[in-house]
């Protein structure tokens, strides 16, 4: 049986699949996507475009993969597939769109420092929405796990200079809130496919990047990183997670996420020579070891 043909099952309501094999799977799922995530900075420092450029050819390229994905997928219901992912999916959408914008904007108007910290309370605000929406509580060691992730990112951060805006921080906290919603909305309606939700995401992205973008003036290496950039780093990351995120609570969903901004230093430093501070190498510790501490204690629970 192929990957394809076992994730309809993991996504089944009533599917065969155990809850601690389901559980497992939308570990694995995650940890994949925010893996392919964190590859964003050496790529992002390897182009010569600017960022709205960027943005734009990213959303297209990832666009054109879920495209495919979701025609090899659905075949003759592959348009069909789009018109059945009513509000849920409509929610989605909006939210990934909100995000993928609203970080770009943030990057130019505030500090990365101020961004970075901003983003990791994306598991607070998740716990508090999935509590109210889900009624799903977090246990001792997952609210341990989530403030130390927050201190340890802003460790990971304490040696970049302090130059944000108000106006930027705001921008920023979109990020942390969509993604808190789209957590929440993929738990609660696991059913609904969110492959084309997300797919259309990504082409608003691109429209709302286009007014900004210098699409033509694109070199072809740039053009070669910009297509993996979408389809391979974006796309495909957001299949994963679309796959894993219903299977496991919100909140692990989204402390597992925290993946991304740990290791895309990790990635730099390889890729680039950049070697990261001492503050950024003790803080991804913390936030790593928060994250054992939590997918330890939720084995347990599960066991």
């Amino acid at each position: 049986m192929s990957a394809d043909d076992a994730l309809p099952t993991a996504l089944s309501p009533a599917g065969q699949a155990a809850p601690s094999g389901r559980n497992l799977r939308g570990v694995l799922l995650v940890i994949l996507a925010a893996l392919l995530w964190s590859t964003g900075g050496p790529i992002v420092r390897s182009l010569a475009t600017d960022a709205w450029t960027t943005v734009f050819w990213r959303g297209l390229a990832a666009c054109g993969f879920l495209l495919a994905f979701i025609a090899i997928r659905e075949r003759r219901r592959a348009v069909a597939s789009f018109l059945r992912i009513g509000w849920p999916g409509l929610v989605v959408t909006v939210c990934n769109a909100s995000a993928s914008t609203s970080v770009v904007i943030a990057f130019n108007l505030t500090s990365v420092a101020d961004t970075l910290v901003i983003l990791s309370s994306a598991p607070l605000l998740t716990a508090a929405l999935g509590r109210v929406v889900l009624g799903e509580r977090v246990g001792a060691v997952s609210g341990l796990a989530m403030l130390a992730s927050v201190a340890g990112i802003g460790l990971m951060v304490s040696d970049s200079a302090a130059n944000g805006s108000i106006l930027g921080d705001m921008v920023a906290t979109v990020v942390p809130i969509a993604q808190a919603i789209t957590g929440v909305t993929l738990r609660r309606y696991p059913a609904v496919q969110m492959a084309p939700a997300l797919c259309a995401a990504t082409l608003l992205t691109s429209i709302v990047a286009a007014p900004f973008a210098s699409p033509l003036a694109v070199s072809v290496k740039d053009m070669g990183l910009l297509a993996f950039f979408g389809a391979g780093q974006l796309g495909l990351g957001l299949a994963l997670f679309s796959f894993g995120a219903p299977l496991i609570p919100v909140v692990e969903a989204a402390l597992l996420s925290l993946l991304e901004p740990i290791l895309g230093p990790l990635w730099v430093w390889l890729a680039l020579g950049e070697r990261p501070s001492r503050g950024a190498i003790i803080g991804g510790v913390i936030v790593l070891a928060a994250l054992a501490a939590h997918l330890r204690a939720a084995g347990r629970r599960r066991s």
